[in-house]
């Protein structure tokens, strides 16, 4: 008996051991013990005009965060968001793909509905680090890993400006991930120790760069494999957002000839102004309506970046019909035009 106790010790302190090696090696701890967070402070921003004045042109353009985190009329062009509503929340339920009802909360200083109840370093490091006031990770599509570039005047300008929006109560539901995604993005949070100066934007590539990063627009033009992005793809479209905007992939942003390489910079702020490529449309769900309030030294700084990046074989056409695409694994318009290399 006692031989036996001894055996089924070692093969089950075997297996323990065996299993907490696989644990490292492959999803590590987080998912089971929590993300890395700090604990908040009791900073307070003070409010200043001009600070008002960046964040307003952060939130309301550059982020685009009054996008996400607003509802909108769907079925007109530019998506509009109903009176006295922006900052109120949306609730993605009608956005299809996604693991579980993600919710983009309201974010005016509404004490039961809003942000009234969370202290300004909880807005913060909800934006740039990816925890809640509540202490859960966010889910991505939230893009606080963009965000964490957002220097600390930056985000300072942003709390400002969300605190003077007018307190709308609009009770929503709470986001709720499907299992095992919503232990999986625990490894997604990282936090922020050290100062985050503002970014060197001395010429216009580097301004480029950094208003990329902000806007996010690699997140939506690169295509994506199980929640990853598809390993050397960035910016060249194929990504799918099906809802009540239509079924549209993102477009290749890349110089390649299957992206962008007849655009000028007259061609590209114009369909960023106006949410037209000359006579054609682009879908609502293109923020356009946001990006198209950028100051033209900024959207130029845009387009000279995105003749820079990597050019990459990519057929993406929403005038087609779909249909598979063995390079990004989803099925878009041209899809079957694509062959991996």
């Amino acid at each position: 008996m006692k031989r036996f106790f001894k055996i089924s010790l070692s093969i089950l302190i075997c297996l323990i051991v065996l299993l907490a090696v696989g644990i490292t090696l492959t999803i590590g701890w987080r998912p089971i013990i929590g993300p890395r967070s700090r604990p908040l402070t009791n900073r307070v921003f003070e409010r200043t005009p001009v600070r008002w004045a960046r964040g307003k042109y952060i939130v309301e353009n550059l982020a685009a965060c009054a996008d996400c985190h607003s509802p909108h009329d769907w079925t007109k062009h530019d998506s509009p968001i109903p009176g006295g509503m922006e900052g109120a929340g949306e609730d993605f339920s009608t956005m299809k793909g996604l693991p579980g009802h993600v919710v983009a909360p309201n974010l005016t200083p509404d004490g039961d509905t809003g942000s009234g109840s969370w202290s300004d370093d909880a807005l913060a490091r909800a934006i740039r680090e990816g925890i809640g006031h509540d202490g859960r990770t966010l889910f991505p599509m939230m893009p606080y890993g963009d965000y964490r570039y957002m220097s600390d005047e930056d985000v300072a300008s942003v709390v400002v400006f969300l605190r003077s929006l007018p307190p709308v109560r609009n009770p929503l539901p709470k986001t709720e991930i499907i299992f095992p995604v919503k232990y999986l993005i625990r490894s997604a949070p990282k936090p922020i120790l050290e100062p985050v100066p503002a970014p060197d934007i001395s010429d216009s590539l580097k301004r480029g760069a950094f208003l990329v990063t902000i806007a996010g627009c690699r997140d939506c033009h690169t295509p994506m494999d199980k929640g990853q992005p598809v390993p050397n793809m960035d910016f060249s479209g194929g990504q799918v957002f099906d809802g009540p905007w239509g079924r549209v992939a993102t477009a290749n942003l890349t110089p390649d000839p299957s992206g962008i390489p007849y655009y000028d910079e007259v061609l590209f702020l114009q369909a960023i102004r106006t949410g037209y490529v000359k006579a054609r449309i682009l879908n609502q769900i293109m923020p356009w309506r946001n990006y198209a309030g950028l100051t033209d030294e900024d959207l130029k700084a845009i387009f000279a970046y995105l003749k820079t990046i990597k050019p990459v074989h990519h057929v993406v056409d929403n005038a087609e019909a779909p249909t598979m695409c063995v390079v990004c694994k989803t099925n878009h318009g041209g899809g079957d035009k694509n062959q991996k290399n």
